[in-house]
């Protein structure tokens, strides 16, 4: 059996391009705010490449940077400053947060129809109820994406991580494509025994190359979400991807996978929430 990669960094480039075509005779561009706390190295890179990919589309960007000891009331005024700006179509909290923040008390506090990563408690329940919210979140959304011409109705779906950023919605994602869809986790039993079952494993745990050829069955199809750094400092997935080459039949590689389709759907979230708003449908 042929494998194939599934090559994100094409198909990402491709919505890129068609978002570009879309925007440049706008005369008001769609505009993306990202606001970064503390100097996390991992997040900074990931919001420098976010800007980045949207200032090179066309879009207005605005990146805000508050400092690691910011406070609560520091950053709800933040989110109300863009909650108010007409010029911003998405807000982006960059997570994680500093320990003394929590998420749970931010993401509501970004306007449903601004929540351009699909956090917001409406948009999460809209997904749940099989119903479109403003937006969905960005990695599953690409996930999705990926997998857009695989037959998914009445396949075995496992889910490595139950995260509310991946794992949850990615789940929920593939029920409304009516697979049969098991999420497993640090407390699982019988793993191997779970992931042996799966026409379509998504792995999403953070941990370097855990998964193993004989994890997984013949024709298996991989989407891999994990980035990991090894010790020669080269990034790797959560699949050990040279040793489950000869059975899969399609996976997505660690970089050029997952990463670039979040972006890439991050960038057409943003531009859907400003046709919504701009249509008044809010």
């Amino acid at each position: 059996m042929e494998t194939k990669i599934i090559n994100g960094s094409e198909i990402a480039k491709k919505i890129t391009e068609n978002l570009k075509k879309q925007v440049e005779n706008l005369d008001v561009k769609p505009g993306l705010a990202v606001i970064i706390i503390g100097n996390d190295e991992a997040s900074r890179i990931y919001v420098k490449n976010k800007v980045k990919t949207a200032r090179e589309i066309g879009f207005y960007s605005v990146l805000k940077e508050l400092p690691s000891d910011c406070t609560k009331e520091m950053l709800f005024s933040v989110i109300e400053e863009l909650n108010n700006d007409k010029n911003i179509n998405g807000i982006l909290l960059q997570l994680p947060l500093p320990k003394h923040l929590k998420k749970e008390d931010f993401l509501d506090k970004i306007l449903p129809y601004k929540d351009v990563d699909g956090f917001n408690s409406y948009n999460t329940g809209k997904l749940a109820r099989g119903e479109k919210g403003y937006a969905i979140p960005c990695t599953p959304k690409g996930i999705m994406k990926l997998l857009e011409n695989i037959e998914i109705e009445g396949k075995n779906a496992v889910i490595l991580g139950r995260s509310n950023i991946v794992g949850k919605p990615a789940a929920l994602m593939l029920l409304n494509r009516n697979a049969t869809v098991t999420i497993a986790h640090s407390k699982t039993k019988d793993l191997e025994k779970i992931t042996q079952n799966a026409d379509i494993l998504i792995c999403a745990i953070g941990k370097k190359e855990f998964v193993k050829k004989e994890m997984i069955k013949q024709g298996a199809i991989i989407i891999d979400v994990g980035i990991n750094r090894k010790s020669d400092g080269k990034l790797t997935g959560d699949v050990d991807f040279n040793d489950v080459m000869e059975k899969v039949s399609l996976i997505t590689p660690v970089p050029k996978g997952v990463g670039p389709m979040t972006i890439a759907c991050l960038m057409e979230n943003t531009y859907e929430l400003y046709l919504a708003q701009k249509r008044g449908i809010l």
